[in-house]
């Protein structure tokens, strides 16, 4: 099952519940970021790394320098990628072995294997109008949604925002999906569009981006907006335990699946994930769904990372296998999205783009991996 791509905020939210009751005591000491141990590497540890055909490597490389061109380290890379041909493979090595060094990533127990998922660009059938056929509404994000950012007080949330609502003058937790879908919150006229299926409604919200076909035959791109700040369960793991699914059912496919044969409990299925998404529509011009770092995702080229622990637009060598197989899948890929269930250090989620394919091979993504990130030089980890 592909994941979400939700922003992480339970734990902010009920800070903030817990900093609005203590407003005369000292600030409570926060944990630290989740932080990996990095070790230096040499190039020739990296599999597969004499080979690699690195020029779409580099050009999701030039997306990066899209949003990190005026950083320190970040400057003069930049400026001479602009110089260099991407026909020419010998080239780009030498680039990289000269500007970056290689840290391989372990996660705190000291392993080295991590969990690698996939997610695409999905498409539904919708309308700008509520008709017979399309009446599941895709929302804007509502009035009522508090989003806070308390970043510049403790440096140590940085990348998460709080959300929640007023409550007389209490900041209470935002409603959940059950809530939001029985109308009590402030939702409605904030449709932007109605869809024909739930259970493709919902994945959308879990890859966070997609395109919607009208009526006329026209396509609109959608985006992530803003989230209710409720934490993320998966309805997979919801279904093995229920007994519904084996464990080796439970992908994208095999939810859906289960969906189609049994609309009369997906209400209650969908609504043990607590979490919502609202979107934005996009310009259509968009050559590619917007990630967390704000440049162009690139199909199998682009990750999402816990950028609590893996720096946003950093090159990440990837070395795993095909979904559902045991080949080899060696790559440098681009750390340019981030998502709430990507969480740890080993841990990526692969962007396969837009299409019939990208879904399959996202749906069935579960391997093993192991990561490098590639430090621009002068800028290594201490």
């Amino acid at each position: 099952m592909s994941c979400i791509r939700f922003r992480p905020t339970g734990y902010a939210l009920s800070l903030l519940l817990l900093l609005s009751a203590c407003t005369t005591t000292p600030r409570p000491h926060l944990p630290p970021a989740v932080t990996a141990p990095f070790a230096a590497s040499p190039w020739g540890k990296l599999p597969g790394w004499q080979d690699a055909d690195l020029a779409p490597s580099f050009a999701a490389l030039l997306q990066s320098c899209r949003a990190l061109r005026n950083k320190a380290n970040w400057q003069p890379i930049c400026a001479q990628a602009e110089t260099l041909s991407p026909t020419d493979n010998a080239a780009l090595h030498q680039f990289f072995e000269t500007d970056f060094s290689p840290y391989q990533v372990s996660n705190p127990d000291g392993s080295s294997q991590g969990l690698i998922t996939g997610y695409y660009e999905p498409k539904l059938m919708g309308s700008r109008v509520r008709t017979e056929r399309f009446r599941y509404p895709l929302y804007g994000v509502p009035d009522d949604l508090l989003t806070i950012d308390l970043s510049e007080v403790y440096p140590q949330l940085k990348d998460m925002r709080l959300r929640g609502r007023l409550q007389g003058k209490r900041v209470v937790p935002y409603y959940n999906r059950a809530d939001i879908e029985q109308g009590k919150a402030a939702v409605q006229g904030r449709e932007l569009f109605w869809v024909d299926n739930a259970v493709e409604l919902f994945f959308l919200q879990i890859q966070g981006s997609g395109r919607i076909e009208l009526p006329d035959g026209t396509a609109v791109k959608v985006g992530y907006a803003e989230q209710n700040g409720q934490p993320y369960s998966s309805i997979g793991k919801k279904l093995v335990e229920m007994g519904e699914l084996k464990l080796e059912q439970a992908s994208m496919q095999g939810i859906k699946q289960w969906g189609e044969q049994h609309p009369d409990k997906l209400p209650a299925l969908l609504a043990m994930n607590p979490s919502y998404v609202f979107f934005r529509e996009l310009p259509n011009q968009s050559s590619a769904p917007l990630g967390a770092l704000g440049v162009p995702l690139t199909d199998e080229y682009s990750i999402a990372v816990d950028a609590r622990t893996i720096p946003l637009g950093a090159p990440v060598f990837l070395s795993t296998t095909y979904p559902g197989s045991t080949e080899p899948l060696n790559r440098l890929m681009l750390a340019q999205d981030t998502g709430g269930a990507i969480k740890g250090a080993v841990r990526a989620d692969f962007f396969w783009g837009y299409g019939e394919q990208a879904a399959i091979q996202a749906g069935r993504m579960k391997q093993n991996g192991q990561m490098w990130v590639l430090f621009p030089k002068g800028g290594e980890p201490q």
